[in-house]
Formats: structure tokens, C-alpha cells, sequence
């Protein structure tokens, strides 16, 4: 069985090579930025540094690749006819990774739990998807259009605050996570590369598959063969970069911050993906105070305690109200 990430052709004879190649080398710079994370984690970059700038461009250029590569390669799996058993299979692996991921951030990483991420975004948009699988192009790109304006155009809160609508892409303030990709606006890529896929389809014959045949140019084959198990590559190379930088901070420490600083620095970033500025400056402000007074920062830095414990609930229910 193929481990990729994106739907796949159900025979060899179907699969495109250049497929595999372009989501092998986009593997590398998703691990690039990865590791950027794992560098402020471990002290040797600021915190915000993976979320502001060019880095913040950098990781939605990276998103939209792999959901456009999906969507691409979705209508190529059923371009002749729906397989439901392939479907299904697929969607199961994608979804069993996702619920991996999901509970090793909850186990490890319980600050910044990853509830909704690309694994969890590819798998609804491939069942959403099937909408437009043999809907005209231009229906599906009016799709992909609208879901890229939707958050810019309906006024977010309401019922999409609640925990189990986080996912639609429209609350005005949900918990923070390493990785949220919500179907508004990330269907957009998605469906645009199912478009995309229907129209190249329907006036170009496919590209022949010739990996193997040749002896030149190998970094085409081995980057079709990260492509063909990119779900692996996905699971693996988090654990792996963490493994690197805990060996080299053995042996080369990062600089010493202090505790409040860097709890500013880590709480700003986290509460900007999902809050203004105005309103996460006042919130980590409070929030370093009340932690600070009630003796709770070193074990909350320090991951004796987490984000689920009663006394930081209501630490952060209080200062939430107070930075309204």
C-alpha cells in the first residue's frame, strides 16, 4: 500500500510520476518549517519567529501545495468512475493518522493540540469534495472562490464558537493549536486543484510514467519515492528533527531567557492565530501575572501541569474577560 498523503490513483497504470515528485519535494520544505517550530521550541530562535514574516507566507504557500496536490489527485483516482472501496481505504489511513497525530500532541504537547490540522483538513475536504467530482469547472473553481472569501466576508462568532464548529473556519475564538488548517479558507486549494485536475484531464493526454527507465536524473526517483510514502515521511520527520535538536542542546545549550520572557514569547504567537494583537498582548500580560503570583509558572513552563488543569482554566477564563 502507498503511504501518501494526498488520494491516489487506484493502479499503477494511472499514476502520474510528476505527481509524485512535486509532493515529494514539497515534503522538504513543510520540514523546513517544521523545524523552524522545533528551533523555537528548543530556545535557539525567537518564538515568534515561525509565525511572523516571510516564515508565516512560507507555511501557506507549503499548505496549499499539498491540499491543491490532493484535490489534483482526487479527481485522477475517480476520473472514470467513483471506487468507493479505494475512497474509503484512503480516507481511513489519512484519518487513523490524523487521530495519531491528535493524541501525541495531547499526550506531549497539550498546550498547542493539534485538533484540526492538514491530515484533518485533507480528510473532509476529499468527503466534501465528492460534491464537485463531476461538477463543471468552473462550478468548482465559484466553490473554491467562495471559500476562500468566506472568512473575509461573514461575520464570524455565533454558533461557530462552539468546539465542535472550530473546524468550519468561521468562530471568532477557538483554542490555540501547532496546526490549524480550517475548511474556511484552506477548501479553497483543494477544490481548486480538483478544477484544475478536470480541465487539464479533459484537453491533455496524461504524461507518461517513466521513472525506472532511465539511469539519469535519480533525484526525480527519489523524490517520487518520498511522494509515494509521504503520510510516513509526515509522521516521521517531527519526531526524528526533535531527536537532532536534543542531541546538539546537550552539546550546545541554547542561550538562557528568562522564564517571564519567554512566556511572552511563546503566548503571543500561539494567541495571534486565533486572536488581534491588541487583545493577546493584555491576555498574556494578565495571564503571566496571575501565573506568576499563584506560583504556577515553572510548573506550567515545565509541563507538570497543563492547559486541562482547573488553575489555569480559570486563569484563563479571567484574563480572557479582562482583555475583551
Amino acid at each position: 500500500m502507498n503511504s501518501d498523503i494526498s488520494p491516489q490513483a487506484s493502479t499503477p497504470k494511472r499514476r502520474q510520476a510528476w505527481l509524485d515528485i512535486a509532493r515529494g519535494f514539497a515534503l522538504f520544505p513543510m520540514a523546513s518549517y517544521h523545524f523552524m517550530w522545533d528551533l523555537a521550541d528548543f530556545g535557539y530562535l525567537a518564538a515568534d519567529f515561525p509565525t511572523s514574516g516571510w516564515p508565516k507566507v512560507y507555511a501557506r504557500v507549503i499548505a496549499s501545495t499539498f491540499l491543491f496536490l490532493a484535490g489534483y489527485s482526487l479527481y485522477l483516482a475517480h476520473s472514470a468512475r467513483f471506487n468507493a472501496r479505494s475512497f474509503l481505504k484512503r480516507l481511513g489511513v489519512i484519518g487513523l493518522a490524523a487521530g495519531a497525530v491528535t493524541l501525541g500532541t495531547y499526550l506531549w504537547m497539550p498546550g498547542g493540540l493539534i485538533y484540526f490540522g492538514i491530515l484533518h483538513a485533507m480528510a473532509t475536504a476529499s468527503v466534501i469534495a465528492l460534491v464537485f467530482l463531476r461538477a463543471p469547472v468552473v462550478v468548482t473553481l465559484a466553490a473554491a472562490a467562495a471559500a476562500f472569501a468566506a472568512p473575509h466576508v461573514i461575520a464570524p462568532g455565533g454558533v461557530f464558537n462552539s468546539p465542535f464548529l472550530w473546524w468550519v473556519g468561521l468562530a471568532d475564538q477557538n483554542r490555540p493549536s501547532f496546526d490549524f488548517v480550517p475548511m474556511l479558507p484552506w477548501l479553497a486549494p483543494f477544490l481548486t486543484g480538483l478544477a484544475v485536475s478536470k480541465f487539464v484531464s479533459a484537453r491533455l493526454p496524461a504524461p507518461e510514467n517513466n521513472l525506472g527507465k532511465t539511469t539519469q536524473k535519480h533525484w526525480k526517483t527519489v523524490l517520487a519515492f518520498f511522494g509515494r510514502h509521504s503520510l510516513v515521511f509526515y509522521l516521521a520527520h517531527q519526531p526524528v528533527l526533535i531527536a537532532i535538536l536534543y542531541g546538539l542542546s546537550l552539546v550546545v545549550p541554547p542561550p538562557a531567557v528568562d522564564p517571564g520572557e519567554a512566556y511572552i514569547q511563546n503566548c503571543r504567537p500561539s494567541c495571534e492565530r486565533n486572536q488581534t494583537p491588541g487583545f493577546c498582548q493584555s491576555f498574556c500580560d494578565c495571564t503571566l501575572q496571575s501565573l506568576s503570583k499563584s506560583d504556577l509558572l515553572a510548573l506550567f513552563q515545565s509541563g507538570a501541569i497543563s492547559v486541562s488543569d482547573d488553575r489555569i482554566k480559570d486563569i484563563a477564563f479571567q484574563c480572557s474577560i479582562r482583555s475583551e
